[in-house]
């Protein structure tokens, strides 16, 4: 199976890289200069050129912060840039999976989110995202949108590396513990894409297209997470770094966070049999690959 994915440094395309390598899955990565997801024409040559069994739209804009002072670059990646590739992926008659986010709920339901529940993006980056989701269903139905969250993995810049690299050099980190949501390997995500992309390649059932939740197993907030990293920091090289708990008032940012981010997974199991490792097992075993490389920082 031949995967074309767009960009070439996020967190995701790494992952996928590193699985397909494994699993005899062959992933193109297609970013700049060939592709630009603010440029359409590029977008749609550059797939082309890959003749993917299978287009994964990764790349994304992801400063959500910053995208509250860039909107239209945000929307620009996100929708148009989707739209794009979707489009490119029809016209090749193959199917796409797109990753999209929590962000695209506003945090206020008591319960995990369900695929079908009313989506109120409080963030422009969360509209931009939800926005792009549309136009990937506009442009083809042999989609599979996935909506993943707090998405960490070895590489690239995320929450448990900066958590690894402060807590280097601080004894006590201040961290948020009144949003709740799901950590989530990249690396999981990686296995989860293959394993849907194989099906939507030879499965034609319609249960299988549509918008799915995809996070790891379990819930917890960023002070949980947070202690969950620090605890196997301190298992494998004793050095102990303490957590306190702090509101989402205590640590302002530009763009607002939903307050719950859970979302409920039910639906991409029943269809396809994938169920993620609970975020705490995925979590220390990411650590240890940092830690073993020497690459927590």
């Amino acid at each position: 199976m031949r995967l074309a994915v767009t960009g070439k440094q996020g967190q995701v395309v790494t992952s996928l890289l590193e699985r397909g390598a494994a699993t005899s899955v062959e992933v193109i990565a297609l970013g700049r200069p060939e592709l630009d997801l603010a440029d359409p024409a590029s977008v749609k040559a550059a797939i082309a050129a890959a003749a993917p069994d299978v287009v994964v739209s990764a790349a994304a804009y992801t400063a959500v912060d910053k995208a509250e002072s860039e909107p239209e670059l945000a929307f620009e990646v996100n929708e148009v840039g989707a739209g794009a590739v979707a489009e490119a992926a029809a016209v090749l008659q193959v199917p796409i999976i797109h990753l999209s986010t929590d962000y695209v709920f506003a945090g206020d339901k008591a319960d995990p989110y369900l695929e079908s529940d009313p989506t109120g993006p409080v963030s422009v980056y969360g509209a931009s995202k939800l926005a792009g989701e549309k136009k990937v269903a506009a442009a083809t139905g042999n989609h599979a949108i996935l909506r993943t969250a707090w998405v960490y993995s070895p590489f690239g810049a995320n929450f448990l590396k900066t958590m690894l690299r402060l807590g280097a050099s601080r004894d006590m980190l201040r961290v948020v513990a009144d949003q709740r949501g799901t950590p989530t390997s990249a690396l999981d995500i990686a296995d989860a894409v293959i394993t849907v992309a194989r099906r939507l390649k030879t499965d034609p059932d319609p249960a299988l297209r549509g918008v799915f939740h995809l996070t790891g197993g379990g819930e917890g907030t960023w002070a949980d997470f947070a202690e969950v990293i620090f605890a196997s920091l301190e298992a494998r090289t004793g050095r102990g770094v303490a957590v306190e708990r702090i509101t989402t008032a205590d640590y302002p940012t530009p763009a607002r966070r939903p307050a719950n981010s859970r979302l409920s997974n039910n639906k991409l199991q029943s269809s396809y049999g994938v169920k993620l490792a609970d975020w705490d097992v995925s979590t220390r075993s990411v650590v240890d690959r940092l830690l073993a490389a020497g690459q927590a920082i």
